[in-house]
């Protein structure tokens, strides 16, 4: 068992029981998928961006990424319909505790003047999004071995029903929100 999975049942469970008062421990909102996206505008002109952010994604999360493509045409963007324009990956039960570790130990320590994550980011929903900016801050990424820094957005979906109990349930997990 992953240890963010331990100590998510075993501190994180009882307090929240406290602080909203569930009568059940099913109603105890939990993470269901992180979806880790990385959207490339660029590979219009440079397809071979596409494999290169697949294989930085797939070795950031250790699951190999779906391409995603565009859906319809956009004459302004010069894009067609069905052109490969970015790479996703939905990470479920381990595979997304070991993410969620690395990220909040590891990686966003790492980013420059960091002084937490905006609170904003809830959907209404419980979920969260953050937008990283470069892929650079995890540790498995080589910085001489890759062609352009690119951004990535990571959204975590919760049972949460409101941005508060979503907003607690990732504090109390260990997310360094700004005051």
């Amino acid at each position: 068992m992953p240890r963010l999975q331990e100590f998510y049942k075993s501190d994180v469970v009882p307090k929240l029981k406290d602080k909203f008062e569930y009568k059940n421990p099913m109603q105890v909102p939990k993470i269901e998928k992180v979806i880790v996206n990385m959207g490339l505008g660029e590979a219009l002109e440079n397809v071979k961006i596409i494999d290169s952010a697949a294989q930085q994604i797939g070795i950031i999360t250790g699951q190999k990424p779906i391409v995603t493509k565009a859906r319809k045409a956009i004459s302004n963007f010069k894009l067609r319909e069905g052109v490969p324009i970015g790479v996703k990956v939905t990470l479920r039960r381990d595979r997304m505790y070991h993410f969620l570790d690395k990220l909040i130990g590891i990686a966003l320590p790492r980013v420059r003047d960091f002084k937490g994550i905006s609170p904003k980011g809830f959907d209404g929903r419980g979920n969260y999004t953050l937008g990283v900016k470069e892929q650079i801050i995890f540790p498995e990424i080589d910085y001489d071995k890759i062609d352009k820094v690119k951004g990535m957005n990571i959204t975590i979906v919760t049972t949460a029903r409101t941005d508060e109990e979503g907003l607690e349930l990732l504090r109390l997990l260990g997310m360094p929100f700004r005051a």
